[in-house]
């Protein structure tokens, strides 16, 4: 079966591209995941912070939001000392900030889903890139996110980070039009 190319890099990229890249998330703790995950692969590639991921779980409680919300500066120091995450302080503050602003925009709205949704009038986007090198980078829609969650408080997420956590939570189904799990993906929608 033919894959996307980025796929083929490494066995943990292509598992992420078979079973996860692309298909719509609606639980709003997942989504936090991957908003964390995006703000740290800032300036890195993705299999390093795929690499790290099951460490990130085990140093942030699981993501869970409140308990993210409420990490101390001792806490801080311990995530900064731990080698199975990247260990960028900048990055570390912003996973407390943006569990704190996730945690106002669920109490605002509901639900992180309801949300983070509403950019794509809530049904995803199927685009037909015949190859990666189509695939761009950020979109007028990830630019309206980036701006919105910034005004809302939340770090690191410009517009090309905002992009790739639309690709990654199904909000955009961005596999090529010769990959297997384009159609799978448009059939999920």
């Amino acid at each position: 079966m033919k894959k996307c190319a980025w796929a083929l890099s490494s066995p943990s990229e292509e598992h992420y591209h078979d079973h996860e890249w692309g298909v719509p998330v609606h639980d709003d703790r997942l989504l936090f995941e991957f908003l964390i995950l995006e703000g740290a692969q800032a300036g890195l590639s993705w299999s390093t912070i795929l690499n790290k991921r099951e460490g990130y779980r085990l140093a942030f409680d699981n993501f869970d939001a409140e308990t993210v919300a409420g990490y101390d500066d001792k806490k801080i120091n311990e995530l900064l000392a731990n080698p199975a995450i990247v260990r960028n302080k900048l990055k570390v503050n912003a996973a407390v900030i943006n569990a704190q602003a996730y945690l106002k925009v669920r109490q605002d709205l509901g639900s992180f889903d309801n949300y983070i949704w509403q950019f794509v009038e809530g049904k995803p986007l199927h685009n037909t890139w015949k190859s990666h090198a189509d695939i761009p980078a950020s979109t007028p829609t990830s630019e309206q996110m980036s701006k919105d969650l910034k005004k809302r408080g939340f770090k690191f997420v410009g517009s090309t980070i905002c992009y790739a956590f639309m690709q990654a939570t199904g909000m955009v189904n961005d596999h090529t039009i010769d990959c297997y799990r384009h159609t799978e993906i448009k059939k999920l929608s």
